[in-house]
């Protein structure tokens, strides 16, 4: 467990320092690398595209400065002023330096609020994911809720859906998922009907293990969606808004509670939160290092299955459970 993370997370409320003067409108926004989900995050206050007047927002890193200088050099010559805002890369390619790494998301998203104008909404986010740290801190040991979802997700495949103007929340819980958690998640975009009517249908174990996480406002359709999965998995669960949130605050209290459950989800693998170190390695491919020198390979070690029978062991009483010399349960 990366207790560096949960200080991070802890003290992330109000911790965006960057600029809150407006730009001038009309407003473009695109988003490259570390700055992608933000852009997606922030669509709620401003459509991601590129603009031909006023101000163009780049959201980016150096793994990706090239797809955000391509964006930038667009939109100037369309006529827009570029505001670019990275974790790194040179000075003549930065107008706003935010800090690197898994919750870069929230200064990229605050840098978006206030440029365009939606410094209440950037400072009622706050509020809100302030609240949230109050109440999932470590020191919560009871009634933690982010504790409590990461228990109900551990060995589980979640599968994420939110409603089409909250999008970009299973973005945002499958990367938080994956980066922090170190969990595999399916977000199931577009129409769900489809997908939850037919995708255990073949075979019918395959919703063995699988809780489905409602992120957000259920709109009839995610209704309905949970009727038909009820059926279908073992778990459904509903996280709302908090406090009957919506629109950009909303979204962001969502993601930064989504990293609350993932640091933990980690800690109940007994996994580091911390980024692995080949994430560091393949950015740095990405941003022209020699791509020979990374080794992105994973160790003959790491290429293991997990023996879940003996992780649950640690928790329950298995005295009961004989193991082959595979590790594999005994029918």
């Amino acid at each position: 467990m990366s207790t560096h993370l949960l200080t991070l997370l802890e003290t992330l409320p109000g911790s965006y320092s960057g600029p809150t003067r407006p730009e001038d409108a009309p407003y473009g926004l695109v988003g490259s690398g570390e700055g992608t989900l933000a852009a997606h995050l922030a669509q709620t206050l401003v459509a991601s595209s590129l603009t031909r007047s006023g101000t163009q927002f780049v959201l980016s890193s150096p793994d990706a400065a090239a797809l955000a200088t391509d964006y930038a050099d667009l939109a100037s010559v369309a006529g827009a002023q570029v505001r670019r805002v990275a974790t790194g890369g040179t000075p003549e390619e930065i107008d706003t330096l935010v800090p690197g790494g898994p919750l870069a998301t929230y200064h990229f998203a605050q840098f978006v609020a206030h440029a365009t104008g939606h410094s209440e909404d950037a400072q009622a986010a706050d509020a809100l994911i302030a609240d949230l740290a109050a109440r999932c801190a470590p020191h919560v040991t009871e009634n933690n809720p982010a504790r409590d979802l990461a228990w109900s997700l551990w060995g589980r495949t979640p599968l994420l859906l939110a409603a089409p103007d909250a999008d970009a929340l299973p973005h945002a819980w499958q990367q938080l998922l994956a980066r922090t958690g170190k969990t595999l998640s399916v977000p199931l975009i577009g129409d769900p009907l489809p997908l939850v009517t037919g995708a255990f249908e073949a075979q019918h174990e395959k919703g063995d293990a699988k809780v489905a996480v409602i992120l957000g406002d259920a709109d009839d359709t995610l209704l309905l969606a949970r009727e038909v999965l009820e059926s279908r998995i073992d778990e459904i669960i509903h996280v709302p808004s908090p406090d009957g949130a919506v629109g950009y605050p909303a979204q962001l209290a969502l993601w930064y509670f989504g990293a609350w459950v993932a640091a933990y989800l980690a800690e109940r693998y007994g996994a580091s939160a911390a980024d692995q170190p080949v994430l560091g390695r393949a950015q740095g491919v990405m941003s022209g290092e020699d791509r020979e020198q990374a080794r992105l390979a994973a160790p003959r070690d790491d290429l293991r299955r997990t023996n879940v029978v003996k992780d649950w062991a640690d928790d329950q009483d298995l005295d009961d459970v004989e193991l082959d010399e595979d590790g594999d349960d005994e029918e």
